[in-house]
């Protein structure tokens, strides 16, 4: 793999089309931030719509070409098993290159990386598992089936806080079913989604079967979400991107899959052990910074035990380690984007001149060794309401409001009270009250006693304003496939040419 850490320092990364890294018609190269220091490290080449239109076409001729159309499933699961050995072998440098360039922790980076090979692993199981089915019929001499087939070409538009990790829980199954792609990565963190589509040439699948194309989402983004040869969307950032995606995709008539933003709710009862649900409340927010669209970045705690929770959720937070994201005792790295500093800062202040308080956090930390980066303490607000912005608005950023409640049906409708629906969490001894709480719940995912934990064998996704269409297990093999309806009749009869076949 010759994209590399050291390989890229001071250099330029070009776009990588039809199976080779080709430079930019645009010939335009912009800088990649460093988060720790706000320094460039590397540049990365900015595709224009001439760029967008050649991997677009390199991906549509590749899936035509008889050489991947006519390949089997089960030699499409063998190369995606190839694909998987080379990422384990590869999974020390990808961590790097993430930690570099977001400024997430090496030690969760090693961890997702580790991960990856699994998936890829369990969708080259599925390649040969897409099936269609039989269908009885009012209609003795027919023979009605349907198969599943690949959509076609995949457009790809990835986020900066796991790149590899989120682009693979839809790469591996659009690979198995036989699609072909071309990714857009953020902008901010570009490195490791080009190093890993070296290894997919490595892995013996055909050039052009895998593209990227990078740059901003002003001009190479619109450009590919409005690119008439796309047969379908896959997005993950914030609604408000999601949204103008949807529109560009929408001339064409294009169907998407969306996973965006998020203001989950992280519940607490009274008879819990108070520590395990800190400790599971500051995995919920201040892991990743609370850069993750699943952050629970709205703590509702029984009344009874507010204070006491808040108090020790404080005395937690303080132990948090802020520091370089390469340290193995860091617990917080930097925020991937420096406007976000900004963005936080009037958030806090807004929440606090509603009435809540920064029980702890609230600023950028003191140090010289911080000085130059983009670090924000973990911050726990107090007295918080549902109708403050920081409440209300997804941040971004390692910021927990904590406000009580009374009772179950008030827990609902304050959890509930969101435009959004991606995750939610509880922690509760009391099963019965967890069931109705994943029953009632308006979110996509519900964790019981847990938080964070995600599996590549479920089907996940949003509700609302959190997008649709669902990804892992075999729904996403669904998702980015298509029915097709065969009838054969073999009743050797002459029909009435004027009236349908109805029964």
């Amino acid at each position: 793999m010759k994209t590399t850490v050291s390989a890229l320092e001071g250099n330029r990364l070009n776009l990588f089309i039809d199976g080779r890294f080709v430079a930019p018609g645009s010939e335009t190269w912009v800088d990649s931030f460093d988060p720790t220091t706000g320094q460039a490290w590397y540049q990365f080449a900015q595709a224009d719509a001439s760029d967008v239109g050649r991997a677009v076409a390199s991906a549509q001729k590749t899936f035509d070409d008889p050489q991947w159309r006519n390949m089997t499933p089960t030699a499409r699961g063998k190369l995606l098993y190839r694909l998987a050995q080379l990422v384990a072998e590869n999974a020390e440098e990808l961590a790097l290159l993430e930690t570099r360039d977001n400024g997430k922790l090496l030690r969760e980076m090693r961890a997702q990386m580790s991960a990856l090979p699994d998936a890829y692993i369990y969708f080259a199981g599925m390649a040969d598992k897409l099936q269609g089915e039989t269908i009885p019929v009012n209609k003795l001499n027919q023979l009605n089936y349907s198969t599943r087939e690949p959509l076609g070409v995949i457009g790809m538009i990835t986020p900066w806080n796991s790149p590899l990790m989120l682009l693979t829980g839809t790469l591996a199954p659009c690979l198995a079913i036989g699609n072909t792609v071309v990714i857009k990565p953020s902008e901010h963190a570009s490195a490791s989604t080009l190093a890993l589509a070296e290894l997919v040439i490595e892995a013996g699948f055909p050039a052009g079967v895998v593209n990227v194309v990078t740059g901003d989402g002003a001009v190479t983004g619109d450009a590919l979400t409005r690119h008439p040869d796309i047969a379908k969307y896959v997005f993950t950032g914030s609604t408000e991107t999601g949204r103008r995606i949807a529109g560009n995709a929408a001339n064409n008539l294009v169907p998407c899959q969306m996973e965006l933003g998020g203001k989950s709710p992280h519940v607490v009862f009274a008879d819990v052990d108070i520590d395990k649900a800190v400790n599971g409340v500051v995995s919920g927010i201040f892991a990743a910074a609370g850069q993750t669209c699943v952050a629970g970045s709205r703590c509702f705690v029984e009344a009874p035990i507010y204070d006491k929770f808040v108090e020790a959720l404080v005395e937690r937070t303080q132990r948090i380690k802020v520091g370089h994201p390469m340290e193995e005792h860091t617990d917080i790295g930097p925020l991937a984007l420096q406007a976000q500093l900004q963005k936080l800062e009037g958030y806090i202040a807004s929440g606090v001149k509603l009435g809540a308080q920064a029980a702890i956090g609230g600023k950028r930390p003191s140090g010289s060794h911080l000085a130059e980066g983009w670090y924000f303490e973990p911050t726990v607000m107090a007295n918080a309401s549902n109708d403050m912005p920081f409440m209300r608005d997804e941040l971004f950023g390692p910021v927990v409001g904590v406000m009580p409640f009374t009772s179950e049906e008030h827990m609902i409708s304050l959890a509930n009270d969101t435009h959004y629906g991606l995750a939610s969490g509880i922690w509760t001894q009391n099963i019965d009250r967890a069931m109705r709480f994943a029953n009632r719940i308006d979110a996509g995912t519900v964790w019981i006693n847990t938080y964070r934990s995600s599996a590549y064998m479920s089907a996940n996704g949003g509700f609302k304003q959190s997008g649709y269409g669902r990804r892992g297990g075999f729904d996403v093999m669904r998702e980015f496939s298509r029915a097709k309806n065969v009838v054969i009749d073999y009743s050797g009869e002459m029909q009435d040419p004027f009236v349908i076949r109805l029964r």
